[in-house]
């Protein structure tokens, strides 16, 4: 939670507490720091005037570049009367600034063959672009534009109040989508980490200009900016152009400002109780999802949770996809998934089927997980979760995107970049015993069971 909520730490006042997973290679100054390097690649932070905070990746050969301006607040964070505003404002910095219309904003990257976009989670929001490298500064300008100088003229207001009302309606039109949105507020009960992230019709129809406003000026500031890049880039020079875009929008940046502190990683207590909660949907197939609490962003076991997730579920050869397809031909889509925020987390299994065998497929789903908990999984087993995982993580790294991704939520989240050998390691290090303690933590929480489809009520579903 943020500061209104009294759960943040003390400020951070240099660059120290933010640990690199290696060795750093260049001995810093007061507010630089070389993080990590990885190949030919470097990665640098440096705290600006201000407050703000810019991550780079140099990708030496690489002629493109992703640069995302992250504010560490998402929907959790909203007060009352203001729910659904972070995902507003997300679609409303697109329609003007003081300086550009949305017709600029949009042109300016369509006139590159370049991609901008942006994503509202529940503990942050980004604004992202990717361009060629040459491109870059009008990228940074642009996106600086937006997210300093918003205009949140009332009239487009009205039009996208109307755009996200039928987004909402898009995502309660499909049943595995109404599934997972109500097993989170199902495990989170009334804590802010139950809400939805674009926030609920009622909400959106209510939302005042002034609450959107109030929201935006209380987190859009140079203290909760995040700025990463990866790709064919020179950091100083990223640094410099973060500056003067800033600068242009009117930003005070004091010199001695530092960055607000990251969340708190103390588990929050999660007001869920388990049990079965079913909504009733004319569809042809039963949508379950069944998971418990698990652990936090920062929770060491995570790389525990990675093995143990892809040996539950993480593909073809895993024991859901085995048994509940392969085997028995119950479901053409089953998986496990696991989610982390800074004090709290779910871990879940999914199942789509025929509703008569909805009962069936439930407690499947809960033998397998309880399978783990009690027994050791094979050496075989092992080696390929840690494989799969590995080739995994290595590929989706070899994009700027990912990279850049990657450093936002080291800033935002856990404060450590651990580079992608150190990675390889922690999960190579995972061993069956570990999987298990995890697995029977989990097998012993308290049990969450969503269902939607054609069900009047729980009664088929309790044992």
């Amino acid at each position: 939670m943020r500061k209104e909520q009294g759960l943040r730490e003390d400020p951070p006042v240099n660059p120290e507490n933010f640990e690199p997973g290696a060795a750093s290679t260049a001995a810093p100054g007061p507010l630089d720091v070389v993080i990590g390097t990885e190949g030919g690649d470097v990665v640098r932070r440096s705290v600006l005037p201000g407050g703000v905070r810019v991550l780079t990746e140099s990708m030496p050969g690489q002629r493109s570049a992703t640069i995302g301006f992250w504010l560490g607040v998402g929907s959790r964070d909203e007060l009352g009367g203001e729910h659904g505003s972070t995902h507003f404002l997300e679609h409303l910095l697109f329609k003007g600034t003081t300086h550009r219309s949305a017709m600029d904003i949009a042109s300016a990257f369509d006139e590159v063959g370049g991609e901008s976009n942006a994503a509202t989670a529940k503990e942050s929001t980004c604004y992202y672009a990717r361009v060629l490298d040459t491109d870059l500064p009008m990228a940074i300008e642009t996106i600086a534009d937006m997210v300093t100088s918003a205009v949140l003229d009332p009239a487009e207001l009205e039009q996208e109040r109307d755009v996200i009302l039928e987004e909402i309606a898009m995502d309660r039109d499909d049943p595995a989508d109404v599934a997972h949105e109500s097993f989170v507020e199902a495990v989170f009960g009334d804590h802010p980490l139950g809400r939805p992230i674009g926030g609920t019709p009622e909400a959106i129809k209510e939302i005042s200009r002034e609450s959107v406003l109030r929201h935006y000026k209380r987190y859009y500031r140079p203290d909760e900016l995040v700025v990463t890049a990866a790709g064919g880039l020179n950091h100083d020079e990223v640094c410099a152009q973060v500056m003067e875009a800033l600068h242009r929008a009117g930003w005070e940046l004091p010199d001695d400002a530092a960055p607000v502190a990251r969340r708190t990683a103390e588990q929050a207590a999660q007001p869920g109780t388990g049990g079965v909660q079913v909504i009733e949907r004319a569809v042809e197939q039963a949508n379950i999802i069944v998971g418990c609490p698990s652990l936090v962003a920062t929770d060491e076991r995570k790389f525990v949770m990675s093995v143990l997730n892809t040996v539950l579920g993480g593909g073809m050869s895993s024991r859901l996809f085995q048994e509940i397809r392969e085997k028995r031909g119950l479901a053409y889509s089953t998986y496990s998934f696991s989610v982390g925020y800074a004090d709290a987390g779910y871990f879940a299994m999914y199942a789509g089927c025929m509703p008569a065998k909805a009962k069936q497929v439930i407690d499947l789903l809960g033998d397998e997980l309880d399978k783990l908990a009690t027994d050791l999984i094979t050496g075989t087993e092992l080696k390929k979760a840690v494989g799969q995982l590995s080739g995994g993580i290595v590929l989706a790294l070899e994009d700027s995107g990912s990279r850049m991704s990657r450093l936002g939520r080291a800033e935002l989240v856990t404060g450590e970049f651990v580079d992608i050998d150190e990675t390889l390691e922690r999960i190579n290090d995972v061993t069956p015993e570990e999987i298990r303690e995890l697995a029977a933590e989990l097998a012993a929480a308290p049990r969450t069971t969503t269902v939607v489809g054609p069900f009047p009520d729980d009664s088929e579903f309790r044992s």
